[in-house]
């Protein structure tokens, strides 16, 4: 196996490294982890404390990091390596929650803890692109898509982990003992990844020499500026009638969207005035990103190829308890949600390096998108094409369950397919020096359609009910499967 360098990558590893089987399992626990901890637990936590709606619902902010890491992933790009990045931040991760496990039993540490949580966002978003680029450097194009199922079915267990086992712990002993198991779980596989993860890389820049470049007199005093004007926004946003149920990072994921399609037209203009400044690290990694063909159509397929599957399960949950399931929906997300996405995603990533991707991204995209068919039909079943019709019909029978246990396994399979999909698009993508940057810059983008499809979803719901809103989710996914016919496949030019 050998890196984009020519340099040899099994060569460097020590005898004592894990496998890649054992590592991109433990490495993306690590990533799903802090991320359900901040983006669930976190509003669990605050409401579970006596905060108040509004407060509480200004946890959204915590999301802002997710769509603005790709404004400092070409830096860990360009300086020390993924591995180090990797373990550094997941040993300040761990050390945060060991601060906030020992605040949690004092309601006078709220505010404290609500910023602890805010800066360990950016240290969980930077955790994860440093994670992404990592298994990109360290593994070859086919053992990428071989792997990609492992990567899917340890995010989820660190979901499910996160969100049943640590909530449970928080709610029935304490949130000291919940936040003190995570830091626990954080720290153990920081010394295992310091020990066994292997060394593949080779350093570029130093950190001593970044250090030296940001914490500079002008940074500071934007850092202070910026505070000031973020604190000020909170206050106006929280009292804004209109914006309050609309989070300030679904704006930051369209200034994104926007950037890039501006950017498209100008790239050779502008790829050719950093010729002049080979060092703006920011400006090559950005522009290398678009530097490519049919860029506008890989924008607009990123965008879209989850629309359907946003609105579908912004409104399941909700689906369930108006058709009388509610008691139910938790054991079969859990038992039967959870296999299924991880057979889904490992077999796709299976089929994707035996058959390419060129080959399987139609088949597995129209699967992902027949389960909202499915769940129309459901809907249809339960409650007739009507309204949100709880309590009218007896859903809550044998049949019934096992029929919605059946359409649940295969919204769960096919998401497991439509994951590898997206997943080994986006790797596809990351080339050159800057890996990471540019798979932070396409999981932004995939972020913008989830934020606005749920935004619209309860609207649509209570227009036209259920049945007729899976419908119209469906026909919200063909955009992307058209797209596909447009989409530049470099490995058919390679092989004509």
């Amino acid at each position: 196996m050998r890196g984009d360098k020519g340099i040899d990558l099994k060569a460097t590893w020590n005898k004592k490294s894990a496998p890649p089987l054992l590592w991109a399992f433990t490495t993306y626990f690590a990533e799903g982890l802090p991320y359900v901890l901040i983006r669930t637990l976190s509003t669990f936590f605050f409401r579970a404390s006596g905060v108040s709606l509004e407060a509480t619902g200004l946890t959204s902010l915590y999301g802002l990091p997710w769509i603005l890491k790709f404004l400092w992933a070409p830096y860990l790009d360009s300086f020390a390596t993924k591995r180090r990045w990797l373990l550094i931040t997941q040993g300040f991760l761990g050390c945060f929650f060991v601060l906030i496990a020992l605040l949690a039993d004092y309601s006078w540490a709220l505010p404290v803890i609500a910023l602890l949580f805010f800066l360990a966002a950016f240290l969980a978003a930077s955790h994860d692109t440093a994670i992404d680029g990592y298994y990109l450097e360290a593994l070859t194009v086919e053992e990428q898509a071989r792997y990609v199922g492992y990567r899917v079915m340890a995010y989820r267990i660190a979901m499910m982990f996160g969100s049943g086992v640590i909530v449970t712990i928080g709610s029935r002993a304490g949130w000291r003992w919940a936040f003190g198991l995570s830091a626990l779980v954080l720290g153990l596989l920081f010394i295992f990844h310091l020990a066994f993860l292997p060394r593949c890389e080779q350093a570029k820049e130093s950190i001593r020499r970044l250090m030296a470049q940001i914490f500079t007199l002008p940074f500071v005093l934007l850092t202070i500026i910026f505070s000031f004007f973020l604190a000020a926004f909170i206050v106006w946003y929280k009292n804004s009638s209109q914006l309050s149920t609309f989070p300030f990072s679904n704006l930051v994921g369209l200034l994104l969207l926007f950037s890039l399609l501006l950017l498209v037209p100008m790239r050779n203009r502008l790829l050719a005035s950093i010729k002049n400044r080979p060092d703006s690290v920011f400006a090559r990694s950005f522009l290398s990103f678009i530097d490519r063909d049919n860029m506008t159509v890989i924008i607009l397929f990123i965008i879209c190829v989850r629309v359907g599957e946003f609105l579908l399960s912004s409104m399941v949950g909700p689906f369930f308890i108006d058709a009388g399931l509610k008691e139910h929906y938790g054991w079969i997300t859990g038992a039967v949600g959870l296999p299924c996405s991880i057979i889904g995603a490992m077999t796709g990533g299976w089929l994707i390096a035996r058959k390419s991707l060129q080959k399987m991204i139609w088949p597995f995209l129209l699967a992902q998108n027949l389960t909202n068919l499915t769940y129309m039909l459901l809907a249809a079943h339960l409650l007739h094409y009507g309204r949100q019709s709880a309590g009218i019909l007896p859903a809550d029978t044998t049949a019934n369950i096992l029929l919605a246990c059946a359409v649940a396994a295969f919204d769960y399979l096919a998401g497991g397919l439509g994951t590898a999909v997206l997943m080994t698009f986006l790797m596809g993508l990351c080339k050159g020096d800057f890996k990471a940057a540019h798979y932070a810059i396409g999981t932004g983008l995939m972020s913008v359609a989830g934020v606005y499809a749920g935004s619209f979803s309860g609207f649509l719901v209570e227009w036209f009910g259920y049945a007729y809103f899976f419908g119209i989710s469906f026909v919200f996914s063909l955009p992307a499967m058209g797209l596909i016919y447009y989409l530049p496949w470099p490995e058919a030019k390679e092989s004509s």
